[in-house]
């Protein structure tokens, strides 16, 4: 197998805690479900895990036809890394770390690369969406603002050529109110994609 993809994925009634001004509970849920199928869609026909330690989140991964890595209390860094193992263990020589808040996302492919780390970062140039990376590496995830820089300095520190992707589809994730108004005029203000 030379690809896989990892998708860490928060419990849905968690998720999106910064959209509250603008989304209720309920549509904040809707929305993170709704953005993490448009993630695994993308993974399309790559194996696809979902981290996660939230039992109604691994039945969903199970419905959408992707692998559950169990990850409780491990965190952010430590459930993708531990995701990674889990996609070494399946015979994966490259991993695809992709979140669940890409609304956005068409495909995944074109991140997987032959060689080094392909960094795909948020439109802030602050956050990590998208990285690929050798599952065999030992690379060590430092995830929260900030990221990217992180990121791509811990590549560098393992010897991997670093090649940034910029890609606007894959940049835009929704963190905050603003991120609902998409580009051309379309919104998820409603919780929905549209």
């Amino acid at each position: 197998m030379a690809a896989a993809v990892v998708i860490p994925v928060k419990a849905f009634a968690a998720a999106k805690v910064r959209l509250a001004p603008a989304l209720d509970p309920a549509a904040r849920a809707v929305l993170a479900r709704a953005m993490a199928e448009q993630v695994v869609r993308a993974a399309g026909e790559l194996p696809t895990l979902v981290v996660c330690d939230d039992p109604e989140v691994r039945a969903w991964a199970d419905e959408v036809g992707a692998r559950s890595c169990w990850t409780p209390g491990l965190g952010l860094d430590g459930a993708v890394e531990a995701g990674v193992a889990a996609a070494a263990e399946l015979g994966a020589d490259r991993v695809v770390v992709a979140h669940a808040d890409l609304p956005l996302a068409t495909g995944l492919g074109h991140v997987v690369g032959d060689a080094g780390a392909v960094l795909v970062p948020d439109r802030r140039a602050d956050g990590t969406n998208v990285i690929a990376l050798p599952v065999r590496c030992g690379f060590r995830f430092a995830y929260g603002p900030g990221s990217f820089a992180r990121h791509r300095a811990e590549a560098e520190r393992l010897g991997l050529e670093v090649r940034v992707l910029d890609d606007d589809v894959l940049a835009w994730d929704v963190d905050v109110p603003d991120d609902l108004d998409l580009p051309g005029g379309r919104s998820l203000r409603a919780g929905i994609l549209p």
